[in-house]
């Protein structure tokens, strides 16, 4: 086997790591001697074993002398776990072949250098690209400071997420409703506004599917959400963050504060509402690399307005409302130029849905 596909190797045991890892990467990692693979392991959950260090000790021959295969650098620093380049020199791997270096600032390029230094040959570079999509929440929350944001609606054929009234349920078939649920489960946190709240009462947990609920992040600047709501009442579930302005009520904020509801003090824009890119900001520095936007429409455009979204996960229904509510508001976009170019990556079906998804370039919006 050559080096891409070793590394390819150690990319589908990373993604088995999916959705419960974070705030670390996905990694996966293949040791191979004489040809043959002598042991595998990637990172299971958050506070365990590092893949290198699973891999080392799933080993079934002594590993001296061994060319150790990885997606991401390993780490050279002390955290949950110890440095895995101490394991790597330690058991006298003879050669480490990266996928990409690692843009963590306490890693990035340092781990090459120790290695270097030990006399282990290094390559970094092979099916680089691949290795940096499977972790682009980290590569985003490590180059800026801000999560991955992902958009996720239902509309019907002819763009409506709601009837004129705000009939929405069901517009979605329940295989995507699953989908969005396991969405929900590889996500850090997810958000809704606060007119989603009152007018639906979620859980936002994950239940339809096997996974971690995500942390649960309200835009509410006045404090309006209701005490006996679901978010609150399911609070030990997953965490609540609400993101409120300085003017915001102090003693509802108090009560929140007191039965274990984080509260975020966030800028207020021009109109008064949440300032995104700071409350983008905040969550950055509570390590939460992906952010998955369930809505409603206003925040959705706002999103898409300041261009603050990365990705969007659509469910399109064989349905047509006419009039409606529409599943993106006005971008103040007057020239077919100025759109927002989409790439899409993946189309499928979901029951009776189509299912696109695609990566935004902010840059030609």
């Amino acid at each position: 086997m050559t080096d891409a596909e070793y590394i390819e190797l150690a990319l589908k045991l990373a993604r088995r790591g999916l959705g419960w890892t974070s705030p670390n990467p996905m990694v996966g990692a293949v040791l191979v001697k004489d040809d043959r693979n002598i042991g595998q392991g990637y990172h299971r959950r958050f506070g365990g074993n590092h893949a290198e260090i699973n891999a080392l000790q799933n080993a079934h021959a002594d590993p001296s002398g061994a060319t150790l295969y990885v997606t991401l650098e390993p780490c050279c620093h002390y955290g949950k776990t110890p440095p895995c380049v101490e394991a790597i020199i330690k058991n006298r791997i003879k050669k480490v072949v990266i996928g990409t270096l690692d843009p963590n600032p306490l890693v990035n390029g340092k781990s090459v250098r120790i290695l270097t230094e030990h006399g282990i040959e290094t390559r970094v570079g092979v099916l680089a690209e691949e290795c940096r999509a499977l972790n682009a929440p980290h590569f985003k929350l490590m180059t800026t400071g801000q999560p991955l944001v992902t958009l996720k609606f239902a509309q019907t054929l002819d763009g409506r997420i709601a009837t004129a009234r705000g009939d929405s349920r069901w517009i979605s078939s329940e295989e995507f409703r699953k989908r969005a649920h396991r969405l929900r489960a590889v996500n850090d946190a997810i958000l809704v506004g606060i007119n989603t709240v009152l007018a639906d009462n979620p859980q936002l947990t994950v239940r339809l599917v096997r996974g971690r609920s995500p942390t649960r992040v309200i835009l509410d600047s006045k404090l309006r959400i209701p005490l006996d709501c679901e978010i609150i009442k399911t609070r030990d579930v997953a965490p609540v963050m609400i993101a409120a302005t300085a003017q915001a009520d102090k003693e509802k904020a108090s009560r929140l504060l007191k039965v274990g509801i984080d509260i975020l003090e966030v800028r207020p824009d021009e109109s008064g509402a949440i300032d995104l890119k700071h409350l983008l900001q905040l969550l950055g520095q509570r390590n939460i690399s992906s952010l998955l936007v369930e809505g409603g429409a206003r925040v959705i455009t706002s999103f898409l307005r300041q261009k603050l979204a990365d990705r969007v996960v659509v469910a399109v229904a064989p349905r047509i409302l006419g009039k409606g509510i529409a599943a993106v508001g006005d971008l103040d976009i007057v020239q077919l130029s100025q759109a927002f170019k989409l790439t899409f990556q993946k189309i499928t079906r979901a029951g009776e849905d189509i299912v696109i998804e695609a990566r935004i370039d902010r840059s030609a919006a």
